[in-house]
């Protein structure tokens, strides 16, 4: 019987130290560049799971025995996730790179050159194969104002923020 205790006591340890699944977007439109600036805020342990099911092969987030393949990974995995239109008009985007920050990771993308935008359309698919209570939240700054954001998850994977 305190077998029992003892196993549900560790099982509900670990629905605490890991309770939801989230990432956050921020596209900021950069009116010298005339680019979009992307940054994604994702649980590296979350992400480790999506690539591994994603390239059907264990990957090692933190410690990879070759950096330059998990990159490439890495930037399949965030470009197929990933979509951006303006006026209908497919947005091409393009992987820089990635910072770990305890345990999450930002992830930057740009965009091609567009012009200033005064809506987007964005599809965000980010871990919800993989997490049935996945939230992506996405913020997009026009110009100075305070972002107008979103929640994308299943069966709401795309919409349409406006200034």
């Amino acid at each position: 019987m305190q077998q029992i205790y003892l196993y549900m006591i560790s099982l509900g340890w670990l629905v605490f130290a890991h309770p939801f699944h989230l990432s956050l977007t921020e596209i900021k439109w950069n009116k010298e560049s005339e680019q979009l600036e992307i940054s994604q805020k994702i649980f590296w342990d979350d992400l480790e799971i999506a690539l591994s099911e994603y390239h059907k092969e264990p990957i090692d987030f933190l410690n990879p025995s070759n950096p330059q393949k998990l990159n490439k990974q890495i930037e399949a995995y965030l470009l197929t996730q990933n979509k951006i239109w303006i006026d209908e008009i497919s947005v091409t985007v393009k992987f820089l790179g990635y910072e770990i920050e305890e345990d999450a990771a930002w992830f930057y993308l740009e965009s091609e050159k567009v012009k200033e935008p005064s809506s987007l359309k964005i599809k965000n698919t980010l871990l919800i194969k993989n997490f049935s209570d996945q939230n992506n939240v996405v913020q997009v700054y026009f110009g100075s104002n305070s972002p107008k954001s979103i929640i994308l998850g299943k069966g709401k994977e795309s919409g349409v923020l406006s200034k």
